[in-house]
């Protein structure tokens, strides 16, 4: 447990005692690589175009594939991207999603607007506002009929971000999103998902999937329901009633992802 937590402790700080081993195991045929390229870089006269500067070895890659393709963000960001298209939206209003994952997806095809608590640098077809969604004007209410919120919602009200604290924050952030909604607008939202829901602070909540279904049903219908588990599959199509979302698919940390029509009545405004 000791050395898990440790482990653990290193990662945050930006060092990952994982890599160690792989860099001992690779590090001999790479020195090798090096010195063969040295010379033969020599030998064709290519060092006048390109003289080697200092090394800046990579390790690991050479035995993995060609990319990621699966994991939370992977599998919510190209599904709601999809989704947002082939509805097209008439105005399309994210809240805190990954701005260089998510957000760049949708603006290499049509504008988006985000709202987040930390500033955001001018970009083409994003358009920004800062501002703190737990305490959101009432100057945006009905405003739009689509939202995104991927991956943030769990966030709320823990700090992270130089947000206030407030234990309840993920419910007043819930809420602020539907008031942004007209009647019959779509919100899509994710959020981390597991068996035993909880706060891991000052990470993130991790919520139970029926505990998240029932909450959504008293504003929503749900249109749409996808899973990623904790392997990083995705289920892009699940019953949220079904025996194995009532147990969060036996996750730890897993992924649910909701498309969610409001319903046709007058968003509650937040206390």
């Amino acid at each position: 447990m000791l050395k898990r937590r440790v482990g653990q402790w290193l990662n945050i700080i930006g060092w990952d005692p994982r890599k160690i081993p792989m860099a001992l195991k690779e590090w001999p045929e790479v020195r090798a690589e090096r010195k063969a390229f040295k010379n033969h870089n020599l030998s064709i006269g290519a060092a006048t175009e390109f003289p080697l500067g200092s090394n800046y070895y990579i390790f690991g890659e050479r035995s993995s594939d060609a990319g990621e393709a699966s994991g939370h963000y992977f599998h919510q960001d190209l599904l709601v991207a999809r989704e947002i298209h082939q509805r097209n939206p008439s105005r399309h209003i994210d809240v805190g999603s990954r701005v260089d994952g998510f957000v760049a997806h949708v603006a290499s095809f049509r504008d988006i607007e985000v709202i987040d608590v930390r500033p955001l640098k001018p970009t083409e077809g994003i358009h920004f506002i800062q501002a703190d969604v737990m305490n959101l004007d009432s100057n945006f209410t009905g405003v739009t009929d689509s939202v995104s919120c991927l991956h943030a919602l769990e966030h709320f009200g823990l700090g992270r971000y130089g947000d206030p604290i407030d234990p309840d924050g993920w419910r007043r952030g819930f809420d602020s999103l539907t008031r942004m909604l007209q009647p019959n607008g779509i919100l899509y939202l994710s959020v981390p998902t597991g068996q035993n829901q909880r706060v891991e602070f000052n990470a993130h909540r991790v919520f139970s999937l029926p505990f998240l279904r029932d909450h959504v049903r008293h504003d929503y219908v749900i249109e749409r329901c996808a899973f990623i588990t904790d392997a990083g599959e995705l289920l892009p199509d699940i019953d949220p009633d079904s025996p194995e979302a009532e147990q969060s698919f036996a996750a730890e940390y897993g992924c649910s992802v909701w498309v969610l029509r409001r319903a046709d009545l007058e968003p509650e405004l937040v206390q």
